[in-house]
């Protein structure tokens, strides 16, 4: 059978792009993760990674011209590459801007990329980038994309973080990135990812680091192994890197993790997977 989705990793990093030569192997694009289902693309996030995705779909050729980029929130690590998406640029493309979940702060969709694209921060408006663009800023918890379910579950993030789910004939891929626990595990969180496929989850910090970093709005490794085990999910991919964790030590670290759970790894950027 042929697989229902493929995720494509195309940023994995937290915080802020990183580019030494030691930071290369996990990656150091902000997030973007790709999901692509009978020749549609629906993204994740449009953190520095999506730059690259452009580059891919403008070689590919698509048959179809219709993209969507759903957000989980809009902290600048999510969305500072959107200026730089070839796609935006080609009169061909019609690209939906979405962010779907209860109770949102933003208010106004297509406010948040015309005052980051201002003069004043870059030489192109929103406006004159060339495609056509439409902003669906959804106050409910489901809808439909690529012909799968799509639906969201509030994180516990500063400023609001969403996660998303995804069901297309019987398989499910959920994505908690931005998500901080608290003192115990988030149920919402654990029932939101229950028997599911694949589980996307945050793991930026270790134990140590959390106790320095409470009120950030991240997870531990830890606490994404925890939520994969009580969820019963297939396989776990852990990301949102630390900008400071180098490859030797997201290494060790995955070593670590897989003691734990055998299909468990940290997404690298470019890592592919079927489902």
């Amino acid at each position: 059978m042929s697989a229902q989705f493929k995720i494509k990793f195309y940023g994995t990093r937290g915080s802020i792009p990183v580019c030494e030569r030691n930071f290369q192997e996990f990656g150091g694009n902000t997030t973007c993760i790709a999901i692509e289902s009978n020749d549609m693309i629906g993204v994740l996030d449009a953190g520095t990674g999506i730059r690259n995705l452009g580059h891919d779909i403008m070689q590919r050729k698509l048959r179809h011209k219709y993209i969507t980029i759903a957000f989980s929130h809009f902290h600048w690590d999510h969305i500072q590459g959107l200026p730089f998406f070839e796609p935006a640029y080609s009169k061909e493309f019609k690209i939906q801007l979405m962010a779907l979940g209860l109770g949102r702060k933003v208010q106004n969709l297509e406010k948040v990329f015309e005052d980051q694209m201002r003069e004043e921060y870059f030489p192109v408006e929103l406006k004159k980038m060339g495609a056509l663009f439409r902003f669906m800023l959804a106050d409910k918890s489901t809808t439909e994309i690529l012909g799968a379910e799509m639906s969201t579950c509030k994180l516990k993030h500063p400023g609001g973080s969403y996660g998303y789910k995804l069901t297309y004939n019987g398989k499910t891929i959920v994505i908690c990135t931005d998500v901080e626990h608290g003192d115990s595990i988030d149920q919402n969180v654990v029932d939101f990812a229950s028997g599911a496929d694949v589980l996307i989850h945050d793991a930026q910090y270790t134990d140590e680091e959390l106790e320095r970093h409470r009120g950030w709005g991240h997870s531990t490794f830890n606490q994404a192994l925890d939520v994969a085990e009580q969820s019963g999910v297939e396989r776990l991919i852990m990301t949102h890197h630390d900008p400071d964790h180098d490859d030797q030590f997201l290494t060790k670290m995955e070593k670590v993790c897989q003691d734990r759970m055998k299909n468990c790894s940290l997404a690298r950027e470019g890592m592919l997977i079927e489902v």
